[in-house]
């Protein structure tokens, strides 16, 4: 069974390693676009940063997260930016000390939540276990990111497999953010993880299934990854369905990825 102090220890190595590529590089880089909306390296960190900031606010039941979600629900389709453009504007190695500091306290304050208790959020309420995958998530995505645009090739490590399940389990809400209905089908998930260990989810008598690399899997899940360019398949309509609109991360999907060749 996968603790939280498991959660951490692996939110704990995907940060840092997404730091030591980012806190060498010249106050100009910091200006690198990593995305197609424009975002920077320092948009990346700065939303890392401000994201944490927000989980601590949550847990600590502060009024500035209640603030929050009322500025969430009067932008929605702006607030995130907003935050993360308020965050790069600190000086380069500020950020990186923010940062770092923030993601210690979150730390702190996820151990410090009583059992049982979940934790309210801008989606559903979270353990804090849930809550510390999602951190995990989001900064695997966004590291993905910063390294593709620095020509920095990530290695593969286990810890996608965290990315996986969140895909997994918010199998429902890719259909319901799309107006969809989800169908009453099981499907049994079955990927590979770059160490080579099988890692599954879902009844093993399911009618339809998803096979290949995990890894391949959450860069789909995250959509950073068009379908055509990953090693993940599908046996059934509804799994192939559910491939072409999975997503990790709430809030609304954004513009579907490109293809690697139409880049």
């Amino acid at each position: 069974m996968t603790t939280l102090e498991d959660v951490l220890a692996d939110l704990e190595a995907e940060s840092a390693q997404l730091q030591d590529w980012v806190a060498p590089l010249e106050a100009d880089r910091w200006a690198t676009v990593t995305t197609p909306e424009g975002w920077t390296v320092a948009h990346q960190i700065g939303h890392l940063a401000w994201t944490d900031e927000a989980s601590c606010a949550a847990i600590k039941q502060d009024p500035a997260f209640a603030a929050g979600m009322k500025a969430a629900a009067a932008n929605p389709t702006g607030f995130v930016d907003e935050g993360a453009e308020q965050w790069a504007a600190k000086e380069p190695a500020a950020l990186v000390q923010a940062w770092e500091a923030g993601r210690q306290r979150l730390a702190e304050a996820l151990r410090a939540v009583p059992e049982g208790e979940k934790i309210a959020w801008f989606g559903p309420p979270m353990s804090p276990t849930s809550m510390a995958t999602a951190r995990i998530m989001e900064t695997w995505a966004h590291g993905h990111d910063v390294a593709e645009a620095l020509g920095i090739t990530p290695p593969r490590s286990d810890r996608c497999r965290h990315v996986c399940h969140i895909g997994i389990r918010t199998r429902g809400f890719a259909y319901l953010v799309r107006g969809q209905e989800a169908p009453a089908v099981d499907v049994h998930v079955a990927l590979t993880a770059p160490s080579g260990e099988l890692w599954t989810w879902g009844p093993l008598d399911a009618p339809e299934r998803v096979t290949g690399s995990g890894y391949d899997f959450a860069l789909l899940a995250t959509r950073r990854r068009h379908l055509d360019d990953v090693d993940v398949h599908a046996e059934g309509e509804h799994a192939a369905h559910w491939l072409t609109i999975v997503q990790a991360f709430a809030g609304l999907p954004g513009n579907d990825p490109l293809r690697l060749a139409d880049r």
